[in-house]
């Protein structure tokens, strides 16, 4: 696995339980650190990642429901919720990933997370919220 797939793994995990369990996002993070350790710099970039995109759930989760009404949000597993929601941050927030490479970083972590329909899920809700890129940048900037 390429090193900043895996800070997004770490991130995965750490979005999951706190979505699943509501633990402590950062003690969630401190223990899966210890399991898997990443370099100061890709620590840094799985931390920016989830607490970039935990305050902005509300907003990430209304932008995914806007763009792909035909799969309800309740209805949609929980890891491939969070999945979706580290690439729209990534693509719509940080700037610091291009579309095409958080969509295929995305489907990766599907094939590794998700189930077997997973990966063509992700790509294609993703692949329609590219399309309204620079209205999701609005809409984040504005909330």
């Amino acid at each position: 696995m390429k090193p900043r797939t895996r800070a997004r793994a770490l991130a995965l995990q750490v979005l999951y339980e706190v979505d699943i369990a509501n633990h402590p996002p950062g003690d969630i993070y401190t223990l899966r650190l210890e399991e898997t350790p990443l370099t100061d710099e890709l620590s840094e970039f799985a931390q920016q990642i989830i607490f970039g995109v935990l305050p902005l759930i509300p907003i990430l989760d209304q932008i995914i429901a806007k763009y792909a009404p035909e799969w309800p949000l309740d209805q949609i597993a929980a890891i491939d919720r969070n999945i979706m929601r580290m690439a729209l941050w990534e693509f719509a927030v940080s700037h610091d990933t291009p579309i095409k490479v958080a969509i295929n970083e995305a489907v990766e972590l599907a094939k590794q997370y998700g189930s077997d329909s997973a990966p063509r899920f992700i790509n294609g809700v993703l692949g329609a919220l590219a399309d309204h890129q620079h209205e999701i940048q609005q809409a984040i900037q504005n909330s």
